[in-house]
């Protein structure tokens, strides 16, 4: 088994909204002979592809669940994973290149490097995953892969070299001349089946031989025996394939590849390039923590005969139960094993094993490391890690981003009521950036997600899939409150109800957090407490009380940011005093010194990048400054314009409507949460007049 995970490749497939994720993915298991027929994602057959499995995903055209497939390229084993390019589904994105190898980062020919590029680009480093560039729809009206190619190494800081050139553009788009092979290739037949090789056209001949020096020497500096080789004029193809395999395993080179995944051209040497280039399971190091012994990092190996390791990366609730998606790194897993939750201690059989082909599933007895399987009917949250119980070790979790804005519902009846607690059960446990409380002061159900997009898609698949319909309020953004000014406080927390009673007196100082400073940037504790003034029993009791009072501001009742509190003398009492004594006395300090320490409101600013025809420009323009917007950027190229910007998210709402009406629907736009700022005076004291009314209401 060791051996044939060489020939295992787990790759994701991720890339800006629309830039033909899935329509590739689609022809990449045409090609394998996963599929024998090719349906397009908005097809006039209403089919719909094959990784938009969700009725949702088939009729917006957009993918919102990650899936999973996968198929076999010549002696290769490809396990893939196709992602959402929509930014309110960025935690799809991060979970599968948290449990991937590599990864084929895509870029549309006409708009290149986008927002979203720059934020997939950004989990990728994250998470060290070696990647390849495939430059799509250079069939379009004015693709061009030279320029960017300049834009990934411009924006994206990659190292990024042609690895083909493209015989023809737009309409005249006929293949690629491969500069490795020195061979034009061109793809006919019906859907592209056949692959015709012929001698480059004499016209590209200098072109192709320029460009190929090019290549030669950047991907040289990866192989000392290449190097040598152009020296004595004697380059062999796997030289070259071998001097690109290192330079993408170490992430200091991303090889460009060209086509139209549309048009069928250029995805055949894209899935050689997969196979070639992309590291296989032995060639990345995945680490651990030994829970057995202090949280020792251990790196994990992936050899079969070793205690098994995996972790559960995605749930999703199907008809027969929870389905958990799981990457194995260590060992093996079979059918009717008993397996450990390293969080939860707890032991569970393993009924079902699954490999997933999008919703449909195949029936498996073992799966080793490298593979990426689920399991039916086990109880876990996303983020767990399994072993066989012959080690107690725990993968570290992904990243998840805070959600920004969120919804007040409500069911229209009882039967809606009783679904309604189903369905956010499930979507909770499914997706980490979506949250469902109960207001404790309106007594109303609020959820919270990543964008109007996120939470619209969650309402309507109340409806759809537990036949519960709610009414929405308004959507309400995730403000935070916090402190301008450093200021000292003494408070001493007193009370005798007979027998003992309570007191801890804490005294010290609270300041801004700047955003230069080390640690984290939400909140720092730090006890300069000498001579057991405090004991250090209870300076941990101190830091819950400041903590649990940051939870809820007293200007507007959101969470407090960047806040450094430092205790510096208390006293305590040696009956009176108990740990429940100074976490009081710490929330009565927070009360004491917040009002002085000049609070004010941050709100969330959204990275906003708005592209559409040159012609409208202006109009575009008008509608960012309009919602008190501030212009980063704009570049313009070809007739095409894109407008970057940072907009408050309390400005955004009904943007979608208002951007069509102005661009007559040739707009479109994406928006990422980048940053708290604070608010205007004026939105400041709106805010908080709006929150003294509600209390007043709410104490009447």
């Amino acid at each position: 088994m060791i051996n044939e995970l060489e020939k295992v490749r787990n790759i994701g497939i991720s890339a800006h909204i629309d830039s033909g994720k899935t329509t590739l993915t689609e022809r990449v298991l045409f090609y394998t002979g996963r599929i024998h027929a090719i349906h397009e994602v908005r097809g006039k057959d209403e089919v719909g592809a094959t990784m938009d499995s969700m009725e949702l995903e088939r009729e917006r055209g957009i993918t919102i669940a990650s899936a999973a497939t996968h198929c076999k390229w010549g002696d290769k084993h490809v396990n893939i994973i196709d992602t959402p390019g929509h930014v309110d589904f960025t935690i799809e994105v991060e979970r599968a290149l948290r449990v991937l190898d590599g990864a084929v980062l895509i870029l549309c020919g006409v708009s290149g490097v986008q927002s979203q590029s720059m934020t997939v680009d950004r989990q990728m480093k994250r998470y060290r995953v070696p990647r390849i560039a495939f430059i799509n729809k250079l069939d379009r009206s004015g693709a061009d892969p030279f320029k960017v190619t300049d834009q990934l190494r411009e924006k994206l800081g990659h190292n990024a070299v042609m690895m083909q050139l493209p015989i023809g553009l737009e309409a005249e788009h006929a293949g690629v001349v491969d500069l490795v092979t020195m061979k034009a290739v061109r793809f006919e037949g019906d859907n592209g089946e056949n692959i015709i090789e012929t001698e480059i056209p004499a016209e590209m001949a200098d072109a192709a031989a320029s460009a190929r020096e090019e290549m030669l020497d950047a991907v040289s500096m990866f192989s000392d025996d290449l190097m040598e080789a152009i020296l004595e004029e004697e380059v062999t193809e796997d030289l070259i394939h071998d001097a690109i395999r290192k330079g993408t395993l170490s992430m200091d080179l991303t090889p460009v590849f060209l086509g139209s995944a549309y048009k069928n051209k250029g995805v055949q040497l894209l899935l050689d390039a997969v196979s070639r280039y992309l590291p296989s399971p032995l060639d990345i190091q995945n680490m651990g923590v030994d829970l057995a012994n202090d949280e020792a990092e251990i790196e994990l190996s992936s050899d079969p005969e070793l205690p098994m390791v995996s972790l559960a990366f995605k749930l999703e609730d199907t008809r027969y139960g929870q389905l958990t998606y799981l990457r194995v790194y260590q060992g093996q897993i079979s059918r009717g094993q008993q397996i450990f939750n390293s969080r939860t201690k707890k032991k569970v059989k393993v009924g079902r094993l699954i490999r997933m082909h999008s919703d449909d599933m195949e029936e498996i007895e073992d799966a080793g490391p490298g593979d990426i399987v689920a399991l039916f009917g086990i109880d876990c949250a996303s983020g767990d890690t399994f072993t066989d119980g012959k080690i107690d070790v725990a993968m570290s979790s992904m990243h998840v981003p805070d959600p920004v804005i969120s919804l007040s519902i409500k069911p229209k009846d009882q039967k809606a009521s009783d679904n309604m607690g189903k369905a956010l059960g499930r979507f909770v446990r499914e997706d980490p950036t979506f949250r469902s409380a109960v207001d404790r002061e309106s007594n109303e159900t609020v959820i919270s997600g990543m964008g109007e997009l996120h939470l619209d898609v969650y309402v309507e698949r109340m409806k759809r899939e537990y036949d519960c319909e709610v009414e929405t309020g308004a959507p309400q953004v995730a403000y935070r409150e916090t402190i301008t000014q450093k200021t000292d406080f003494n408070y001493t927390h007193k009370k005798q109800t007979g027998g003992s009673g309570q007191y801890g007196r804490v005294a010290g100082f609270a300041e801004p957090i700047l955003p230069d400073d080390e640690g984290p940037q939400d909140f720092q504790f730090v006890s300069e407490i000498r001579g057991g003034a405090i004991p250090t029993e209870y300076v941990s009791a101190v830091e819950k009380g400041f903590r649990q009072s940051l939870d809820k501001g007293r200007l507007i009742g959101f969470p407090v940011l960047g806040m450094r509190v430092v205790i510096n003398d208390g006293q305590s009492h040696s009956v009176d005093s108990s740990e429940m004594a100074f976490q009081a006395a710490a929330r009565g300090a927070f009360r004491d010194v917040y009002g002085r320490a000049k609070p004010q409101i941050l709100e969330p600013i959204m990275r906003l990048e708005v592209e559409g025809p040159g012609e409208f420009q202006g109009a575009i323009l008008k509608t960012i400054m309009q919602r008190r917007g501030q212009i980063v950027g704009t570049t313009e190229e070809s007739g095409f314009s894109r407008v970057e910007s940072e907009v408050p998210l309390s400005e955004m709402f009904g943007y979608a409507t208002d951007l069509r009406s102005t661009t007559q629907g040739k707009a479109e736009f994406t928006m990422e949460f980048s940053k708290y700022l604070p608010a205007p005076t004026d939105v400041q004291k709106e805010l908080k007049e709006k929150y003294k009314s509600k209390i007043v209401d709410e104490d009447e």
